[in-house]
């Protein structure tokens, strides 16, 4: 029996994964969520974390912030504002928004600048994060 079911990937810019999979794990505003063939169906919002993919018995890991996903029994697609593979992430941009995002906290600004900055951190730390795992920093 086929195990398989078909993922596809997009953000505003790009096609970032289109293929079958045996299964997923990605961050949704809740925490995270496995997918396998034949799940129930459902709708989630992603959240700021990571987007993990197993194909032909091998997981790969990317960083993903932001979107929808929509879950059918035998397909998967993710709208995401952005998805990146580790070689793929610029670590010395990622650490000037780090840097940028401490310094507006710092500052006592408005609420809603406060939250900006809040995810601005959460999604630098989780790039820098995810790509030293596969980099060498």
């Amino acid at each position: 029996m086929d195990k398989n079911f078909h993922l596809e990937v997009l953000t505003p810019h790009r096609k970032f994964y289109e293929g079958d999979v045996e299964e997923i794990i990605v961050t949704i505003t809740t925490g995270q969520i496995g997918i396998l063939k034949g799940h129930i169906p459902m709708t989630a919002a992603v959240g700021t974390g990571t987007l993990q993919i197993k194909k032909d018995g091998q997981w790969r890991e990317a960083f993903i912030s932001g979107g929808f996903m929509e879950v059918k029994r035998d397909s998967v697609t993710i709208l995401s504002s952005a998805v990146e593979w580790p070689e793929e992430i610029d670590i010395a941009r990622a650490q000037a928004a780090k840097e940028r995002a401490e310094e507006k906290l710092r500052q006592k600004r408005s609420k809603q600048e406060h939250l900006l900055a809040e995810a601005a951190l959460k999604r630098a730390l989780m790039r820098l994060n995810i790509a030293s795992k596969y980099q060498n920093m």
